[in-house]
């Protein structure tokens, strides 16, 4: 685990776009494992530090990949996250995303109906992307407040990335699905990259992979939501 962090936060910094802690040194011992980054003074971030973190997330999602996927697997939380390459993005979503989340939910109790209706989602979800063909960019991967700060000279840092080339739309997603961003975030990245008039037919979907994930680490409470967004995509899917 510490392995796949040290690689996305190199990948990050070798962007060259936004400021990330940096990779020190990562090893393990008979019975311990350990990361070790440079210590940096964080707070949250203010409308000034949104701003620069929304440009500067642009920036990062111009950085772009030959193909969906990223150089091996690595973890969203603590789920392995499955990352084997593919060309079109519909296919590694549905099957390198929710798929696993689905099969991993079945085992933890989910209902089976729910999950068989998760996988007509993937089935159909083609139909989402008619229109649209994104590009392979760099994603940081598990965008949310808690993984972005500003340094005390207030420059935007993020950290704990779950790396691999997607389509942009799935960071700022994220970004949008547990709130903490300032609106200034959202303001700055709109205006550097516009998002596509389809984004949000497609923010559930992306949306799912997360709920999915928490609803297999931490219980049913993330059930109602989950079935909410599988019932919002088949209706979506269905027109």
């Amino acid at each position: 685990m510490f392995a796949a962090e040290a690689t996305g936060l190199r990948a990050l910094a070798a962007a060259g776009v936004v400021r990330t802690p940096t990779f020190i040194t990562q090893g393990q011992t008979t019975t311990e494992a350990f990361l070790a980054l440079e210590y940096l003074r964080l707070a949250a971030l203010d409308q000034a530090g949104g701003a620069r973190l929304g440009a500067a997330l642009a920036q990062l999602h111009r950085v772009t990949g030959d193909s969906f996927g990223w150089t091996g697997d690595n973890f969203i939380g603590l789920t392995p996250q499955h990352n084997a390459p593919h060309p079109g993005w519909p296919h590694f979503f549905g099957e390198r995303r929710l798929r696993p989340q689905l099969k991993l939910a079945l085992r933890n109790g989910m209902d089976k109906t729910l999950v068989a209706k998760g996988d007509a989602v993937i089935e159909r979800i083609g139909g989402l992307f008619i229109d649209y063909q994104p590009v392979a960019s760099l994603l940081h991967g598990d965008l949310w407040s808690g993984n972005a700060a500003q340094s005390d000279d207030g420059e935007a840092v993020i950290f704990d990335p779950a790396c691999y080339y997607g389509d942009r739309e799935t960071d700022i997603a994220m970004a949008e699905l547990f709130g903490g961003f300032p609106a200034s975030f959202h303001a700055a990245y709109r205006t550097s990259w516009p998002l596509d008039s389809g984004y949000e037919t497609r923010k559930p979907l992306y949306n799912l992979y997360h709920i999915l994930n928490h609803f297999n680490l931490f219980g049913s409470a993330y059930f109602g939501q989950a079935q909410r967004m599988i019932e919002r995509l088949l209706g979506e899917l269905k027109r």
